[in-house]
């Protein structure tokens, strides 16, 4: 038997065992761990406590608590250079407006415990624009701030035994639909400039916008979270790192209307004056569903550059995308040392794409010579069924995305095999992929050091791909 008949063989088989074992355990890969996630160790006890009943609120779901919240985090201040302090939610439901925490302080909820967001856009206040954004992400000038905020901090906790917290983002989105909102909607969670954050045994619901957004932050641990909204909901991606470093997210469940991991660094000439990019990403352990978005995300808002992401033991269904790199002309930045392994798709409709053709420009004075440099992306073992098209690579005219490599991909696709694989504007490598990549990539790399890959992953092993199999790629 040929070179090609073995290979294709050997993916077969494999890509047969992990469904299986998808469906029934954990994946064969499961005792992996991330270049970062290991790094993080979880926080002490804080030693003083209060819960926030003492401060007056009500957990009926109809008093409005925000005075509670706001007053609590106040007195809670004096401890922050005595170790820190705790404000506990009972159960109840304990509706409140926007709230601000503080340094060394965790807020835990009661596993009864359900925060909800006022449907009042009134008591979300009006705050500045991202500098790294130049204005709201939907609208020029200011916008709202998220139901938990957070500037300028260290070593803040959100973390609970699987409380809720609810943005209730159905009056959100229907402004948003309804072409009536007056500013930029509010992320649900959101914290700036921020080193030391961890996020965990929580689920969040129904946010307004982007569900949990950690921007200019250092040192983030997600971790054990559920992600919730509506399918039909406008841009509620789950978790947004922006231009933030050190990230890890891992075991968690998100099920919402746009991305469920989508990483950025600022928007066109505003993020590239800003120059604060996202890097050291590590993603592990994912599941879950988009109906617009894509599983794993980069951009389009990348002005300030994305590199070393490290994403591994994915599975994605009921997917618009699986994988989804976007960017435009105007945006500059770069995105690069970007590796994806072990995902599982079923029912998407693109597996893979990247494209140079995303998104709109916050304003006319973004550079069009402004052009973003994408390079060393590795996607490797991902296995596939009931998807639409393999893939969309799509680079920009006169800025090919290079070192683009692909190896161990198998996909049950319902295109037809020649209308698989729209590529153009690309240059990299592919082995073992079925069905058969696009020209650009019709090469086997002979070195592996022109994939990309972190230092304690194996280089994809192309031994066996032979001239034959060159040829039928």
């Amino acid at each position: 038997m040929g070179g090609q008949g073995i290979c294709h063989m050997r993916s077969a088989s494999f890509f047969v065992v992990l469904l299986v074992l998808a469906t029934i355990g954990k994946p064969p890969w499961a005792g992996a761990h991330g270049f970062l996630c290991e790094n993080f160790k979880s926080r002490a006890d804080r030693p003083h406590s209060v819960s926030i009943t003492e401060f007056g609120a009500v957990g009926d779901g109809v008093t409005l608590n925000t005075k509670a919240f706001q007053n609590a985090i106040f007195y809670l201040n004096s401890f922050s250079d005595k170790g820190g302090a705790q404000l506990f939610v009972p159960a109840g439901k304990w509706l409140t407006g926007s709230f601000s925490l503080i340094s060394h302080l965790t807020l835990s909820l009661d596993k009864n415990a359900i925060i909800l967001g006022s449907m009042d856009p009134y008591d979300w206040p009006i705050t500045d624009p991202l500098p790294s954004y130049g204005r709201g992400r939907e609208l020029p000038g200011e916008r709202h701030q998220s139901l938990i905020f957070g500037h300028n901090l260290t070593d803040v906790v959100i973390t609970g035994d699987n409380g809720t917290i609810d943005g209730q983002g159905s009056i959100w989105w229907a402004m948003f639909n309804n072409n009536s909102l007056y500013h930029t909607r509010p992320h649900l969670v959101e914290l700036m400039h921020t080193t030391g954050l961890v996020i965990s045994n929580l689920t969040f619901k129904n946010s307004p916008f982007w569900t949990i957004h950690p921007v200019y932050c250092n040192q983030v641990f997600i971790q054990n979270i559920t992600i919730l909204a509506p399918l039909d909901s406008p841009n509620t991606d789950g978790i947004d790192p922006d231009s933030s470093t050190n990230v890890c997210i891992k075991d968690c469940y998100i099920s919402t209307g746009d991305g469920l991991i989508v990483i950025k660094s600022g928007w066109d000439e505003y993020g590239i004056s800003f120059a604060r990019p996202s890097s050291n990403i590590s993603i592990e352990r994912i599941l879950g569903r988009s109906k617009n978005g894509a599983g794993i995300a980069i951009g389009s808002e990348m002005s300030g550059g994305v590199s070393e992401v490290h994403a591994e033991e994915i599975h994605i269904f009921n997917s618009r995308h699986g994988i989804c790199i976007k960017t435009s002309p105007g945006r500059g930045g770069y995105v690069r040392n970007v590796f994806i392994s072990n995902v599982i798709l079923t029912d998407v409709e693109y597996a893979i794409r990247i494209t140079g053709q995303f998104g709109e420009h916050p304003d006319d004075n973004y550079d069009p010579d402004a052009l973003p440099e994408i390079n060393n992306i590795t996607i490797k073992d991902v296995y596939g069924i009931g998807i639409g098209v393999a893939g969309v690579l799509e680079g920009i005219q006169g800025d090919s995305f290079s070192q683009i490599c692909l190896s161990d991909i198998l996909l049950n696709v319902t295109a037809a095999e020649d209308s698989s694989w729209n590529c153009s504007y690309v240059e990299g490598y592919s082995c073992l992929v079925s069905p058969s990549s696009c020209q650009p990539l019709q090469q086997i790399p002979r070195d592996s050091s022109v994939c990309y890959a972190p230092a304690d992953y194996l280089a994809p092993n192309c031994s066996s791909c032979t001239e034959v199999e060159l040829a039928s790629l």
